[in-house]
């Protein structure tokens, strides 16, 4: 399963700019690959890492990405900027500065409860859906936190100190002069154990409870994206409002057209008079029919671009295009008619079995090309 940029640099959702720097820091010195060397496994994060970091400490592309997840962001201007934009220095002296042992400063994750504030589902809609836009209504389910025992899970809401990491949530490992920081297991950095099971939830610190939401799916949304609606999640004891809701669409295949990006795809049969003659033939688009004129001569599996028969882009509204390719075909049997008419065809060009047609303009060139690889 794919992290989500909040995950990979181990943050909330709702974190402010100077977090998201703070934990960009943080995992940079711990992948660097300067300290990392030979490890293919913390360059990969470190990319990860400045690519999460990249969109998120830009507002306008993290409000994309919270929206449609990171397919959104497909075709916005810009790269990754990588680790250039931060002094390694002052990664050092930030960190370094209070000392290389684990600290009981560090930032714990969010504690709120047993079950994150945000919630992710998926929906499925058509292709037809997704290329113009629909409302739809899908069932889903959310926590809300038990009012016995406040969400903690504990009898009376009391709860006990975890003793592994002394409440901290967070236990450091230490290696060499380097000290890492991983989730408490025995408390799954909560800091706190349950002794005595709330009796209301049996210790669980939730009740589940059905709901239903009707969404605006706007036009040109691509499978993957994802939708965002506020205050629609988990409900915690400690937030005024509940969680945000993030629907991931999944888009089913359609039969007839594929798509990619903004353009769609489609493999068209001719018959080998209609190139022959260069005739016009009808093409089935999203939207309808359109013409499309060949030239004599066509190439088998020869592509064309009807302009604007495309996708409507979700950021900019321009339509892409639709790419059709033609697929020659020829009759499997002719009777005599037909075979005296090309006959008569074949001789109108002026070609004899006697004389096999072997001067087209570097014809031999390219046969003999086929010996030099």
């Amino acid at each position: 399963m794919e992290l989500s940029y909040y995950e990979i640099l181990e943050i909330s959702q709702n974190s402010d700019k100077d977090t998201i720097k703070k934990a960009y820091r943080k995992m940079a010195l711990k992948y660097h690959p300067d300290r990392n060397q030979g490890n293919k496994e913390a360059e990969e994060k470190f990319k990860l890492i400045n690519e999460a970091y990249e969109v998120l400490s830009n507002d306008e592309k993290r409000n994309i990405y919270d929206k449609y997840g990171k397919d959104g962001l497909k075709g916005q201007s810009g790269g990754f900027s990588g680790f250039d934009d931060v002094d390694l220095g002052d990664i050092f002296s930030s960190f370094f500065g209070e000392g290389f042992g684990f600290r009981g400063s560090t930032k714990k994750r969010e504690k709120d409860s047993k079950y994150p504030h945000d919630l992710k589902i998926t929906m499925k809609i058509s292709f037809k859906e997704a290329i113009f836009g629909c409302k739809k209504q899908t069932d889903f389910t959310y926590k809300t936190f038990c009012k016995s025992c406040n969400g903690s899970g504990s009898e009376n809401g009391k709860e006990d100190i975890c003793l592994h990491c002394e409440g901290k949530g967070q236990m450091g490992v230490r290696q060499g002069f380097m000290t890492f920081v991983q989730t408490c297991p025995y408390c799954n950095g909560n800091g706190k154990i349950v002794k005595n099971k709330c009796k209301t939830c049996q210790g669980k610190g939730y009740k589940e409870v059905n709901d239903n939401i009707e969404l605006d799916i706007p036009e040109g949304i691509d499978s993957g994206m994802s939708l965002r609606v506020q205050n629609k999640a988990n409900e915690l004891p400690n937030k005024a409002q509940r969680g945000d809701l993030y629907i991931k669409i999944i888009v089913e295949d359609d039969s007839k057209f594929v798509r990619h990006e903004d353009d769609i795809y489609t493999i068209v049969p001719v018959f080998f008079t209609q190139v022959a003659l260069g005739k016009t033939i009808k093409i089935s688009t999203i939207r309808g029919e359109a013409d499309l004129k060949l030239p004599i001569g066509a190439k088998d599996k020869q592509k064309f671009e009807l302009a604007n028969e495309g996708v409507k882009n979700i950021h900019n509204g321009k339509l892409g295009s639709h790419i059709v390719q033609i697929d020659i075909k020829f009759p499997k049997n002719i009777n005599e008619e037909q075979k005296k008419l090309l006959q008569q065809l074949e001789k109108s060009f002026g070609i004899t079995e006697e004389e096999p047609i072997i001067e087209q303009e570097g014809l031999l060139d390219k046969i003999k090309s086929w010996f030099n690889h």
